[in-house]
């Protein structure tokens, strides 16, 4: 016996298995990205940060893009031979995430940090309401992010500042509510504030009434003293220096680095490697198949073309609610109809419920129809649909069965509470969100309406097709602004002659593809892979064919990149039939 030999593999510790590298890199990766994004630690219930609001600096974003690295020559170092085939997904899955950190931070375009849509100030002044407060302690904490909050405005303002000077303003035709938005969050009674709204609850049952008083009154002077004037800079910033700054052309090509970035955006938004020419032919294919189904709905509601029919359904104002309150309960209304046939499209449900609201109204006027907002099961906060009550005259009821499908039940909150329930690593569960899946299941969402028997009128199926057909326009629209070199106006042109969608609904829109250039092409590439998934099973599995079960499978790995995602879908036809 070689005893020499024996020693030493005694005394040398054994490589470790793929899996474990691989394993380990995760849990490396989540710890790092909860230090990094301390309020999105806290939304996942982990309260280490409770005080922390991360560090949004250039300087952080290019330490944050050298650590990508670094976890990307670990990741490769890793042999896929020894992971099983969710070890291999898990591992895909973050080196495209990482990938993109490192190649996204290349552009110039990383300093624009606020569209027509969203913003830091927005997200800001929504997060108590994605906190879960049970003690005195969670105020407290609360209050000590808020009072930072001025530091942290300063830096936001440094670095779009810094963007105009290097020629990276949004375009002025889809900027004029961003003001409005920001000077909105300001209100002359403190107490009435998106920020002072946690202290408005029930005192929490580990305070004296004392300590309650006090934490309500520090309050008031945090927001009154640090947060309102901070908010009043930045709108004031917006106006006096931003706006007359503001780029004169929509399309982010005729920035420094456009071009390029626009084909990032475009690969990070579909998960495909599609040129913009190719989604702008995609695009027009589906325009005009959807426009045919149109006409055959408009004649079956007797009128002799669509375009008669949709002026019929934009001007008539028995479609439109009358209040908000009308609004909200009809909208209340076709979600509890669609919650009750939920089990006949799905054998797994989310335990988390979701709750419907209206859209804060400093941003209601200017953002979309409708939106939600994922809620927390660790915090035991409920997700929320959000609705537009402003400009009621511009919101059909024709069209909320397809709103709510997509955006509430089987959509989004469908979708995304099951993911956060599912038995994946974290990454999986709460960090990946890919826009051609999640908003591509959306869409597919608002066609099980037909399994449902949502749309049982005219005007309803003109609603759903008006909405499939808004998708399909985003594909033309958003290449066209940014590849085509269409302006604002002809894109307007373009929705209005296509949807049946409300002139103030198409404005916003069109402004949020200007400023968000190529996040509104997943939603309709991503459904386009799943129909075509689903009659991929029909025809493999004929009578065998369950939708229930094809939908569970869709589901069941979270969002992922539409790639895997027809790779797994691909297994499950092939393991259904070799059960049969």
């Amino acid at each position: 016996m070689n005893f020499a030999a024996l020693a030493l593999a005694v005394a040398t510790p054994a490589a470790a298995a793929p899996a474990d590298d691989l394993k380990a890199l995760l849990a490396d990766h989540y710890a790092w990205t909860l230090r990094e994004s301390p309020t999105f630690a806290s939304s996942v219930g982990v309260r280490n940060y409770d005080t922390e609001l991360g560090d949004p600096s250039l300087a952080a974003e290019d330490r944050r893009a050298a650590q990508a690295t670094i976890f990307l020559k670990r990741l490769d170092a890793i042999p896929d031979a020894g992971l099983t085939t969710a070890d291999r997904t898990n591992k895909a899955i973050l080196r495209r995430m990482l990938a993109e950190t490192v190649e996204g931070n290349r552009f110039g375009q990383r300093m624009i940090l606020f569209t027509s849509y969203s913003s830091p100030w927005q997200g800001m002044a929504g997060m108590g309401e994605r906190l879960n407060f049970r003690g005195k302690q969670d105020y407290a904490n609360y209050l000590t992010r808020l009072e930072k909050l001025p530091g942290l405005n300063d830096t936001w303002l440094a670095i779009t500042e810094r963007a105009v000077k290097e020629g990276y303003a949004q375009p002025c035709v889809s900027m004029g509510g961003v003001e409005g938005a920001i000077r909105g969050v300001v209100t002359v009674d403190v107490t009435a504030s998106r920020f002072y709204a946690p202290f408005a609850k029930t005192r929490p049952r580990d305070a004296t009434d004392t300590e309650w008083v006090a934490l309500q009154r520090r309050a008031k002077t945090v927001i009154g003293d640090r947060v309102s004037p901070a908010y009043t800079k930045a709108a004031d910033y917006i106006r006096t220096r931003y706006m007359p700054a503001c780029a004169k052309v929509a399309s982010v090509s005729a920035q420094p680095g456009g071009k390029d970035y626009y084909r990032f955006a475009v690969r990070q938004q579909t998960t495909t490697d599609l040129d913009p020419d190719a989604i702008h032919q995609i695009g027009l294919k589906e325009v005009a198949r959807i426009r045919d189904e149109m006409e055959r709905v408009a004649r079956t509601a007797g009128f002799a073309t669509r375009e008669a029919f949709v002026a019929e359904l934009r001007t008539n104002q028995k479609y439109y609610a009358k209040t908000p309150d009308e609004l909200l309960a009809a909208a209340s209304h076709v979600a509890k109809v669609i919650d009750g046939k939920m089990p006949t499209l799905f054998n797994r449900l989310p335990r988390l419920p979701y709750g419907v609201r209206a859209i804060p109204a400093e941003t209601a006027e200017g953002t979309t129809t409708a939106y939600y907002s994922q809620g927390s099961p660790q915090n035991r906060i409920a997700g929320t649909y959000y609705v537009n009550t402003s400009k009621l005259d511009q919101r059909p009821l024709w069209e909320l069965p397809s709103l709510t499908a997509h955006e509430a039940v089987p959509g989004h909150h469908m979708q995304i509470a099951l993911q956060q329930e599912l038995d994946l690593p974290p990454l999986r569960t709460g960090l990946a969100h890919f826009t051609a899946f999640t908003e591509g299941w959306a869409l597919y969402a608002e066609t099980l309406g037909n399994e449902m028997g949502l749309y049982d009128t005219p005007e309803r199926k003109m609603g759903r097709l008006s909405y499939d057909m808004w998708r399909a326009c985003r594909l033309v629209v958003d290449t066209g602004i940014h590849a085509e070199g269409w302006t604002k106006e002809q894109a307007v042109q373009f929705m209005l002659d296509n949807t049946a969608l409300s002139a103030a609904n198409i404005d916003a829109e069109v402004n949020r593809y200007i400023a968000w250039p190529g996040q509104a092409l997943g939603y309709k590439l991503g459904e386009l892979k799943i129909l075509e998934l689903r009659r991929k099973a029909e025809a493999a599995l004929g009578a065998k064919f369950d939708l229930a079960a094809f939908n569970d499978a869709v589901l069941e790995q979270g969002s992922v990149p539409l790639d895997v995602l027809d790779a797994h879908v691909t297994a499950w036809i092939a393991g259904k039939m070799n059960a049969s």
